[in-house]
């Protein structure tokens, strides 16, 4: 069993085979977890696409998540054993996210327990308090 992570969350990727320092995943794990879709053009995100070919990144009906991430310039990172992998964002998408100063969503529970997503609170004002021991 791989865990996958990825700026989308995590997922079990039960299909995920592991082949010469690579993650190679079925198109449909690849465009769940990523968004990128296998087509003939290559892999596609909305109206961008990236030839499969050059870099080997698709053969045997599968695809190398790994190697079309480091292609891109993109974080890759896996555990020892392989159980465990991190596709990051890449530099460019972290800047221009840092620059529109508006926050990435994400859900926390309140103190009775009920989930509130941030995106819930746009167009209100927001405090929000974090600590951390480390």
């Amino acid at each position: 069993m791989v865990w996958l992570l990825t700026d989308s969350g995590e997922r079990q990727m039960p299909d995920a085979v592991l082949d010469d320092g690579g993650l190679w995943l079925s198109p449909e794990d690849m465009t769940a977890a990523t968004g990128w879709e296998l087509k003939p053009e290559g892999l596609c995100l909305g109206e961008v696409c990236v030839s499969a070919t050059p870099g080997g990144f698709a053969r045997d009906g599968k695809i190398d998540a790994a190697a079309f991430w480091r292609h891109m310039g993109w974080p890759v990172a896996s555990s020892d054993d392989g159980s465990a992998w991190l596709l990051g964002e890449g530099a460019e998408t972290r800047r221009s996210s840092l620059e529109s100063l508006t926050a990435p969503d994400f859900t926390l529970p309140d103190l009775a327990g009920v989930q509130h997503a941030l995106s819930g609170q746009r167009g209100k004002k927001v405090f929000l308090a974090t600590w951390a021991s480390w």
